[in-house]
């Protein structure tokens, strides 16, 4: 029998921490984070990482386990979402997976074995030799060379996917699908595109004034080079930018926010590319959970 799993998807700042936390305590659940910044420690503030006491007591997973000098694939973050799914039900849990990197969500239900290619960290090294000699735009073309198809499919001003992708070339892998090994149930958050771009930029304000510069210089400080995975992510890259004297601090601010709402509306985008989601407005949060709970207790009662 399939795992049950709930799904609680939505771009930046629309709620999902609060209406998660409190399904979770409604169902007696677990959360699994499914957010590509989050899994690193220190980078708190710009992830809007959740707080000790948004947690009401529930479990929370895949938050805080690699440095922020560390790499971490969509293979790897997929396999870990597998193993605690199943650590989770195993304690007679529900597990609810929460968070904004959709292509992980898609990757688990669909089931992506990325042909079985892990990390080799020698050819990983000479990629990123490249990468920092030549740039993006010469791995892509060795990408193209490699496989054309999977070069294709790939977003090629990006870094990392050009650099996992010559990965799975290079050691023939395929990224193809199986049987999927969950139940799942999705839901996607939504609200007026407008309050939602707000939000944003009011958060980009406060994480401001709690101290992103600070947590940033403390990154530096360890370590963590712009090269890094880590800080390539929206809301530290600009202050990185800032730090090095490349942009003024409005300029960082409004590129923080602009680009955030770009990200959301990308979300957006990615969501309404996936199947069988259930799309709710959380313009009233307390309407939102009962009608998610709804749904919820006729999928439960489908396993007994």
């Amino acid at each position: 029998m399939k795992t049950q799993v709930l799904f609680i998807l939505g771009p930046t700042a629309v709620g999902k921490t609060d209406i998660s936390v409190k399904l979770a305590k409604r169902f007696d659940g677990e959360i699994i984070s499914c957010d590509s910044v989050q899994v690193f420690k220190g980078l708190d503030i710009g992830s809007a990482k959740v707080k000790e006491e948004e947690k009401k007591g529930i479990s929370h997973h895949l938050i805080d386990i690699k440095e922020p000098t560390d790499s971490f694939t969509s293979f790897e973050f997929v396999e870990e979402m597998k193993k605690k799914i199943k650590e989770i039900e195993s304690r007679g849990k529900l597990p609810i997976v929460v968070g904004g990197t959709s292509l992980y969500v898609k990757s688990l239900i669909l089931n992506y074995n990325f042909g079985g290619v892990g990390v080799d960290e020698e050819y990983r090294k000479k990629l990123n030799e490249i990468l920092q000699e030549k740039g993006v735009e010469e791995l892509f073309e060795t990408l193209k060379k490699t496989d054309k198809s999977l070069a294709e499919k790939v977003d090629k001003f990006n870094p990392q996917r050009v650099l996992r992708a010559l990965e799975i070339a290079h050691f023939k892998g395929e990224k193809t699908t199986a049987e999927c090994e969950v139940d799942p149930l999705i839901f996607a958050l939504v609200l007026d595109r407008k309050v939602l771009y707000e939000r944003i930029n009011k958060r980009v304000d406060i994480m401001l004034q709690n101290g992103l510069l600070e947590e940033v210089e403390k990154l530096k400080n360890k370590g963590a080079s712009r090269d890094c995975q880590s800080v390539k992510a929206i809301g530290y890259k600009e202050v990185y930018a800032y730090l090095d004297k490349e942009i003024s601090y409005d300029k960082m601010v409004e590129e923080i926010k602009q680009h955030s709402r770009n990200y959301a509306k990308r979300q957006f985008t990615f969501l309404r590319g996936m199947e069988n989601i259930n799309y709710v407005d959380v313009t009233d949060i307390s309407k939102a959970v009962e009608e998610i709970s709804y749904m919820v207790e006729s999928w439960r009662k489908k396993n007994g």
